[in-house]
């Protein structure tokens, strides 16, 4: 029997952002697989983390292309972020809080690309005069990934709508980030 890798990570994933400490055991069981032929791909956890994050950075990555960040104004481009995102928010959830994921010199490079394109859509937005200029882009960076997971979570748990993600996301963080004009 042959395994689809990808479909073996993208098994984890739907598992691990529902249960991020499910054991290798409760993987192999969700994708269908023994635990022989789990470790056969993934060595151990460390393993199977570290292809998620490269299966959730291919994504991201892909959500960033969707979404145009270049074209019109920020604002729009960021709900159009957001929209692009909403598929993937639960593996992004649980990989920012995989602290293995941010430590050391392994850290993947894959994130440095991503932040730096989310950190120029909100200085865009701020050249633009769009958005404050108050907070750095970084620290808005950071404010959206921490939107998109908390959003994810609160779907998962059926407290949140899953129709009201974007919009719940995206009118918070542009309520909070929008420019106002002094009288």
């Amino acid at each position: 029997m042959t395994v689809d890798r990808d479909q073996v990570l993208r098994t984890a994933a739907a598992l691990l952002t529902r249960k991020a400490t499910a054991t290798m055991d409760e993987v192999a069981r969700a994708a269908g697989i023994g635990r022989a032929t789990l470790h056969r791909h993934f060595a151990g956890r460390e393993a199977l983390v570290r292809a998620l994050e490269e299966l959730g950075i291919r994504e991201l990555e892909a959500a960033l292309e969707a979404a145009r960040l270049d074209e019109d104004g920020a604002p729009d481009a960021l709900r159009r972020l957001v929209a692009e995102v909403e598929p993937v928010a639960g593996l992004l959830a649980f990989l920012v809080t995989e602290n293995q994921l941010f430590e050391g010199e392994q850290m993947n490079q894959g994130w440095a690309r991503i932040d730096a394109r989310v950190s120029a859509l909100f200085r865009r937005g701020q050249e633009q005069g769009a958005f404050r200029i108050d907070l750095t882009p970084a620290w808005l960076t950071e404010a959206l990934y921490g939107l998109i997971g908390s959003g994810a979570w609160a779907v998962q748990d059926g407290r949140v709508a899953a129709k009201d993600f974007q919009y719940m996301i995206a009118e918070l963080l542009l309520g909070g980030v929008r420019r106002s004009v002094e009288k």
